[in-house]
């Protein structure tokens, strides 16, 4: 992994009319046409590390679920469409990101997509699954924190489904996260206190990518 951060994790400001363009891309098996814009993550198609994610996890999401590193939208926008009663947090810290997740939720007429900072999440929210396509390239220290302080947030039996490029040490995020979330680790409690224990196991892998499923006890 490396230890570069991107500008496009952090720095854009929402874009203007000019700067946004469409795109037409497949969408739970529907063509869908949506907005992107320079500035975020993978704003000319849909990244092939999402396709991958998308594909394989199965099932509808239900109650409150996380599309953590949300980008222009893909992921969110999957879990309103195949599922029109849940609740969708699309969680970004670039508010280029959050803004187009918004045009793009009310383009396809998906209320229940909330695009926020991760700050704006309510804290007495707990989460039925995660979806997410982390970003990897920001390096071990700020994804570790991350995955601390959403991993956590699951159900007992809830799920998260995170795509990683083999290449970028999948299986090493995969190792630690075994060995983090045993239950032993004081500092990973859950939000009612108790020490937080997952498995995280190889859940599928297609074009040089893994998914993991982590599945909280």
């Amino acid at each position: 992994m490396s230890d570069q951060t991107p500008d496009h994790y952090f720095t854009a400001e929402p874009a203007s009319s000019a700067e946004r363009r469409a795109l037409t891309v497949v969408l739970d098996g529907t063509s869908v046409d949506v907005e992107t814009a320079g500035g975020i993550f993978s704003p000319g198609r849909l990244d092939l590390g999402t396709q991958v994610l998308l594909r394989t996890v199965s099932g509808p999401p239900t109650g409150d679920v996380l599309d953590l590193g949300c980008g222009w939208g893909p992921v969110a926008l999957t879990m309103a469409m195949q599922n029109p009663l849940a609740r969708v947090w699309a969680v970004d810290v670039n508010e280029r990101s959050l803004d187009l997740t918004r045009r793009n939720a009310s383009r396809l007429g998906l209320d229940g997509i909330t695009a926020c900072t991760p700050d704006d999440v309510p804290a007495d929210v707990r989460l039925a699954q995660i979806w997410s396509n982390p970003p990897i390239r920001v390096g071990k220290e700020m994804l570790h924190s991350m995955l601390d302080r959403w991993l956590p947030r699951l159900v007992p039996g809830g799920s998260a489904y995170l795509v990683v490029q083999r290449n970028l040490g999948a299986d090493s995020l995969m190792g630690w996260m075994n060995d983090r979330y045993d239950g032993t680790t004081a500092e990973v409690r859950t939000p009612e206190g108790a020490p937080f224990e997952a498995v995280a196991t190889k859940l599928a892998s297609a074009k040089g990518f893994r998914v993991i499923e982590v599945v909280a006890g």
